[in-house]
């Protein structure tokens, strides 16, 4: 299945901007707040709880893990970069460009993920050991997956090590599909998970922002996967519209229902035709907002969520 009906947050305990991924990290804004500002951890801990309240109304199991203090994590926030879980058993963990961020993988975390959503653990591949390389693979966002086609779609950037996709593709049996992705002012977006995402129905994603050598390539795949196909602009990217999450659940009306999460940011920036779009293709739009995790972390609520999918017999 294309979506999952769980996820895996972290409160956070040093929510801070994070000066060794700035570099990298555009979509960043060190604005008004200072480092380590208790005013800041607490917005940061505000909207994570916000957003988990706002899940579990629609269904959505959360697991959510806490954050310590020392050592000062200031992204501990995004999860997905460090972690993902498959519907098979498999648990893959990846290797982080700040070191900083190695920090935020601790095993007590994962083993309490598992024994809340009942993730019963078949296989592990552990790619950190690329980071002594300065090689690395920053999970699902370095990945956007197409679960049903089994296809990895991954911009090349400084946390996205090409050779790495292709060995991630080979291990977990899917096909990579690579290109370059640029911002308005020419750089590399930082992870693929700010440009597009695939759904059950609908996928979106920035096609003017993929290089032209890549594009027709790229689009062309994501077209083949049956889709409907909703093209955004830079402009929205940049208010994370391309960063969102489908997820499954289950209504008592409607039965087995999905669930798109999206920012307040996101949602002001698409407009009411996407939005109708959207609409028509999931079954419930959930806008939260997080502003303040969205500027000064440079993530929005994907970067958020690690899904645990059910696991196959």
């Amino acid at each position: 299945m294309q979506c999952a009906g769980a996820v895996f947050m972290i409160e956070p305990a040093s929510f801070s901007f994070n000066e060794q991924t700035a570099a990298s990290n555009a979509m960043q804004r060190a604005g008004e707040a200072s480092l380590g500002s208790e005013d800041l951890v607490a917005a940061g801990r505000t909207e994570s709880q916000r957003l988990r309240r706002a899940l579990e109304s629609e269904g959505v199991r959360v697991s959510v893990g806490a954050d310590t203090a020392v050592p000062r994590k200031p992204d501990s926030l995004f999860p997905n970069n460090w972690i993902s879980f498959h519907d098979d058993g498999t648990i893959v963990l990846y290797p982080m460009l700040a070191p900083n961020r190695r920090l935020e993988r601790r095993a007590e975390l994962v083993e309490e993920v598992c024994a809340t959503l009942n993730f019963r653990p078949r296989r592990r591949l552990d790619f950190t050991a690329h980071e002594a390389a300065g090689r690395f693979l920053e999970g699902t966002g370095s990945l956007v997956l197409d679960h049903v086609a089994r296809v990895a779609y991954a911009c090349r950037s400084p946390r996205t090590d090409e050779a790495l996709v292709h060995e991630w593709a080979r291990q977990m049996d899917f096909e990579a599909v690579l290109f370059d992705a640029l911002d308005a002012q020419g750089r590399p977006y930082y992870h693929t998970n700010v440009l597009m995402w695939i759904g059950s129905r609908c996928l979106m994603c920035c096609a003017a922002a993929i290089a032209a050598a890549d594009r027709a390539r790229v689009v062309a795949s994501l077209r083949e996967s049956g889709r409907e196909f909703i093209e955004i602009d830079r402009a929205a990217v940049d208010a994370f519209a391309g960063n969102m999450l489908e997820l499954a659940t289950w209504d008592e009306a409607l039965g087995d229902a999905t669930v798109l999460v999206m920012s307040s940011t996101a949602r002001a920036a698409l407009g009411d035709l996407k939005m109708r779009q959207l609409s028509g293709c999931v079954d419930t739009v959930l806008a939260v907002p997080i502003p303040t995790i969205e500027r000064i972390g440079g993530g929005g609520v994907r970067c958020m969520l690690a899904e645990v999918p059910e696991m196959l017999e």
